[in-house]
């Protein structure tokens, strides 16, 4: 990839390992992040590391967003130290974060009325995924952005799917995803559970479900997990699960979609983090089927 300036702000989980790649491939980076400690990090692995979002692009260049929620990536971009400004004419912002389709809109006419292109470009994959570069990515945008946007999409996935221009449409592509991956995990829970109430091994249940009919990565990946309750240290918060969820049912609401599915989900997640589960992987909400049907954790 060619580009004159390229900066990536935010290293949680996911941020961390895909900048640590470009860093590896010979990119030179320039990172942000709010807690200095995954900056210093990078910055050991040649990475340069600046103080606030507008010191960290400089004009005309790129900037990769991987941040958690809509507040974060509009105070990252729009905000008092925002780098939307500093970005200004002939820059590329690649968002590729979960956030909603209208945040993503209004980013868009932000940056245009700078002279600088925006990409949405979520992505689906666990921080092992993105370690490995075997990102999927979903992209809707300006074609030039999609354009200039490709080698760097390329030098972090395996896969790229567009979506068209609409800056929002990626995202709901993400947002709809999620919803499958959550009502897949709630499936296998129940099934489990199912299994474990009538005297199955779960784990043996899961790994051949995972080889045989569903022989897909939702199902092996989270059928694992599930099987063994290994939901600490979490690839995915369940925290962020539900702002994920949230911003599924918003957009089902502004489009008068009745969604049962998802509001049943909502229901797990909000129980779970009732019960103080937030920091866990999102698929503990499997913990709810097994305690329903009166079964042992060993959580808790």
């Amino acid at each position: 990839m060619q580009e004159n300036s390229l900066a990536f702000l935010g290293l949680g989980k996911m941020g961390a390992p895909m900048a640590r790649n470009l860093v590896a491939q010979g990119h030179a980076l320039t990172v942000f992040n709010r807690s200095r400690a995954p900056a210093a990090a990078l910055q050991a692995e040649g990475a340069l590391v600046a103080d606030s979002p507008c010191a960290a692009v400089t004009p005309g260049g790129m900037a990769v967003t991987m941040l958690s929620n809509d507040a974060a990536l509009e105070a990252v971009t729009l905000g008092k130290a925002g780098f939307a400004d500093s970005l200004g004419e002939g820059g590329l912002h690649v968002s590729m974060s979960t956030v909603s389709p209208e945040l993503s809109r209004r980013l868009a006419r932000e940056h245009a009325l700078r002279g600088s292109f925006f990409l949405a470009a979520p992505v689906f994959g666990r921080p092992e995924a993105a370690a490995a570069r075997k990102l999927w990515i979903c992209q809707s945008g300006d074609r030039e952005a999609k354009i200039r946007a490709q080698p760097l999409l390329q030098a972090l996935g395996q896969g790229i799917q567009d979506f068209g221009e609409d800056p929002g449409a990626a995202n709901v592509a993400k947002l709809a995803g999620n919803f499958l991956i959550l009502s897949a995990v709630e499936a296998l829970a129940e099934a489990l559970a199912l299994a474990e109430k009538s005297g199955l091994d779960r784990a043996a249940l899961a790994g051949f479900l995972g080889q045989t009919v569903f022989a897909c990565p939702p199902y092996q990946n989270y059928g694992h997990l599930l099987a063994e309750r290994a939901y600490a240290p979490p690839g995915f918060r369940l925290e962020l699960g539900m702002k994920d969820l949230r911003l599924v049912r918003a957009v089902a609401e502004a489009a008068a979609l009745p969604m049962p599915l998802a509001d049943l989900l909502h229901a797990r997640l909000l129980s779970a983090l009732a019960k103080g589960r937030g920091h866990l992987d999102w698929s503990a909400i499997e913990l709810a089927s097994s305690e329903d049907g009166g079964l042992p954790t060993g959580q808790d």
